[in-house]
């Protein structure tokens, strides 16, 4: 395989194929610099001691255990010594996105070169000692992971799970006009989901506010066993898939060194003086012309698995084969002729050239890399933190339902927070973004877009402008892809900025893995690394939930995510369910101005009952959990029975079971309990912001029932507090895997959170009411009865049902 480099888009020769691009010192340099970063990755994988190879190799010197990749190690570090080379020459700022499963070597070795990766951790010092360091810690117990961690300097981008790396690369581009995002997409992740939609994303970036992405596809044949679909095709049907993307695509093919380094400088170069071309056209344009969406460059990388490894082991092939795809030589400790191969690798790039007496790479070398934070791994982008200002928010009490008794007014909860985030996206127009799957109106949003439409860099219909809402320069982001949404939203916070995302109940699953790859990213920040400076939070709210579904039935009802998050760390994980708005107003506000978190916000759209005026719901708030007077008739007295709730259906429901049993049982003392803060039912010792079991003892009174409705699981409820001293007297309802087509209360009583199951269960706990309430029992058991035949013949709730109000 020689050197090749096709312009896709013209089919012809590129001009980088003369070979000119690099003089014949540029080359040598270049190549050497090359050589140093594999020589770095290789270490990694199989070195315990004697890291330059100063004496001859023995199986003391090799790890015990070989653990990690080396497949995409010599493509990757390839494609960053060019770019290096263009950061120096244009004074770019850029970053560097590594999407290849396991590919950190590629990126630590670079930091490590740069000087970044001692200034981090001055024990893995530019010297001999601190290269042995530096290499044992690599997969190795207490050391480092194989992937690009929150460890790694210089990294956004975990690459734990594959398919996010292109989406990560467009939210760390929006809004940093001059930054360019170089992200390197595996062909095993290629194959995925996620990163197939992400292509889309060139639909989405604005050249004229925006930076731009650089995405290198690197196309080495092979997953673990097995080729890969991308790299089988014909070029032809390569070049019309990325030509239908809307990409100018450009190849670099071949696996000889000298060759592959003249095409990749020449190609490169392109790449970016396109970029700076597009950027540069769409910037002096009239304010306020249609600007044609650009086709961005991006660039097919084909080259050996493994290149530059043994090209066989024991008659087999190994570079440019899967063989090579993670150890490529199994066994030097234990196999003298491998450990001899092992050894004659490491030297085919000629440390002794490489690094000086000390250890150190040598002053020539150098000087090849970027200084100060042109670095790759020292760009501030990459830590965000550092970057992030805080918003700038509207008072969001200024938004307040005015609520003079509880229960009697209904609004959409989440229609009157998003006139707070409408004005909080005008204070904000240059760091704060708004993303949905195309539900933000959906979700009673839509008051934002009167701040800034939905960006959309693709074709304008002349019928979008009767609502469409559609902006070249729009700051809510909507596509169907919820895994692009939040990849976009990830590389957003990573890099600096804030952001806020809706989306419905059952559909929030489609992003659980995502939410578990950056809960742990955000605990490693957070807890083991200072030197991470604090990014904004996610901030998801789910709505449309599954006590309201209406035509949507069974496939729309899942308040499951609540569990995947409580399976978390407590530290950087957190659920809301404010149960109206002034709750949601409160709550909102927090959590746009929190760091190092997930917060979860669960809150219907559909209009409901308003409880609480300002004052109490921040009071509230506060408090996370706390006792409802108006809705408690013990004040002074030990309750017979607890209620508490958590959500705004199940807290009404809760509400008008309070209100059956008060007019029914008159002598009952309830205490009416609230849950917003769903971890503060958690022990102190177990989560930062647990109650005491002084506090929780004093709102669950020992001994006395505790009937806890509940918006999804109960499971979770007892997962939450199966350590509490009245944990035996909770009885949870919540979801139970039933209901279809109901109205709200059919649905509630399917699952048994409705008030007329709700009394029964007090009536059914507490001793005394077991003879004396016999017929009211009988009489909420018809109205149960009557209330899903009504349902059944009328397709709605009764006007009873469906305007009660909280009796004054």
């Amino acid at each position: 395989m020689s050197g090749k480099s096709t312009k896709m888009a013209k089919s012809d020769q590129a001009s980088g194929a003369k070979g000119q691009a690099l003089s014949a010192e540029e080359l040598r340099k270049i190549d050497a610099y090359w050589r140093a970063c594999n020589y770095l990755c290789v270490g990694m994988l199989y070195l315990l001691e004697n890291p330059l190879l100063r004496e001859p190799l023995k199986p003391e010197h090799i790890k015990n255990r070989l653990l990690g990749h080396w497949g995409s190690d010599p493509g990757q570090t390839f494609i960053w010594v060019h770019l290096n080379r263009l950061i120096k020459k244009y004074d770019l700022n850029l970053i560097y996105l590594s999407g290849p499963g396991h590919g950190a070597p590629a990126t630590l070795s670079n930091s490590y070169l740069e000087g970044v990766y001692s200034e981090v951790y001055p024990d893995k010092s530019e010297d001999l000692v601190g290269m042995q360091k530096f290499f044992k810690q690599f997969s190795f117990p207490g050391g480092i992971g194989s992937h690009c961690t929150p460890e790694t300097p210089g990294s956004i981008h975990e690459g734990g799970e594959l398919g996010y790396s292109l989406s990560h690369g467009f939210g760390a581009a929006f809004d940093n006009p001059d930054l360019i995002v170089s992200v390197v997409v595996g062909d095993g992740e290629a194959e995925t989901g996620p990163l197939a939609t992400s292509w889309h994303s060139n639909k989405f970036l604005n050249p004229v506010k925006d930076g731009a992405v650089l995405p290198i596809l690197h196309l080495n044949g092979y997953k673990i066993a097995n080729p890969t679909v991308l790299a089988r095709i014909s070029p032809e049907e390569l070049e019309w898939m990325f030509k239908g993307f809307g990409w100018t695509p450009y190849v670099v093919e071949g696996d000889d060194p000298a060759t592959m380094h003249q095409l990749m400088a020449e190609v490169m170069e392109k790449c970016v003086l396109e970029i700076r071309a597009i950027q540069k056209k769409a910037r002096s344009a009239p304010k306020g012309a249609d600007v044609e969406r650009p086709r961005w460059p991006m660039i097919i990388l084909r080259s050996p698995k493994g290149w530059t490894c043994p090209k066989e082991i024991d008659g087999h092939k190994l570079e440019g084969s899967w063989r090579a795809h993670q150890m490529p030589i199994l066994d030097p400790q234990t196999n003298p002729k491998h450990l001899k191969m092992v050894e004659k690798w490491m030297k085919s790039y000629k440390p002794e050239e490489l690094f000086d007496e000390s250890g150190k790479l040598i002053a020539e070398l150098k000087a090849m890399a970027p200084v100060g934070q042109r670095r790759i791994t020292a760009n501030p982008h990459v830590n965000g933190g550092l970057l992030r200002k805080p918003l700038e928010l509207p008072d969001f009490r200024d938004y307040a339902v005015k609520v003079k008794k509880p229960g009697q007014i209904e609004v959409s909860s989440t229609d009157v927070t998003a006139h707070f985030l409408r004005d909080a996206m005008k204070r904000n127009m240059t760091n704060f973004r708004v993303f949905g799957p195309d539900e933000t109106a959906s979700n009673k949003l839509q008051a934002i877009y009167e701040a800034s439409g939905k960006t959309w860099e693709a074709k304008l219909l002349p019928e979008d402008a009767d609502g469409g809402f559609l902006a070249r320069d729009g700051r809510v982001m909507e596509i169907l892809s919820e895994h692009t949404l939040e990849g976009w939203f990830e590389g957003y916070v990573l890099t600096g900025r804030h952001g806020f995302f809706s989306t419905y109940e059952s559909f929030v699953h489609i992003i659980d893995s995502m939410f578990n790859q950056h809960a742990k990213w955000l605990e490693k920040s957070k807890l083991e690394l200072r030197w991470r400076a604090p990014v904004s939070s996610i901030n998801l709210l789910i709505t449309s939930l599954v006590w309201r579904q209406d035509h949507n039935g069974f496939t729309h009802q899942d308040p499951g995510f609540l569990d995947v998050v409580t399976n978390k760390s407590p530290e950087v994980t957190r659920i809301y369910l404010p149960p109206d708005a002034n709750c949601l107003l409160s709550v909102t506000d927090h959590c746009l101005r929190s760091t190092n978190y997930v917060n979860v916000i669960v809150a219907d759209k559909a209009p409901h009952l308003q409880y609480l005026d300002m004052d109490d719901a921040v009071t509230h708030c506060t408090k996370g959990i706390g006792i409802w007077d108006f809705a408690s008739s013990d004040a002074g007295d030990e309750p017979d029975v607890v209620m508490a709730c958590a959500g705004d259906i199940p807290t009404s429901e809760a509400l008008a079971a309070v209100a059956i049993l008060r007019e029914h049982c008159k002598d009952l003392k309830i205490r009416f309990v609230n849950v917003v803060d769903l971890f503060r039912l958690m022990p102190e010792e177990e989560h930062p912001h647990g109650l005491s079991s002084r506090e929780f003892d004093s709102l669950f009174t020992k001994d006395k029932p505790v009937i806890f409705n509940f918006h999804a699981y109960a499971s979770l409820i007892h997962k939450l507090t199966y350590r509490r001293t009245n944990h035996d007297n909770f009885h949870v309802r919540g979801y139970k895997e039933k209901g279809n087509i109901n109205t709200p209360l059919e649905l509630a009583i399917l699952n048994q959170i409705d008030r007329f199951d709700l009394a029964i269960d007090v009536i059914d706990r507490v001793p005394r009411l077991q003879a004396t309430a016999a017929h009211t029992k009988e009489w909420l058991k018809d109205q149960i009865i009557e209330s899903v035949n009504y349902a059944h013949a009328h397709g709605i709730d009764s006007k009873e049902i469906r305007e009660w109000k909280w009796p004054l």
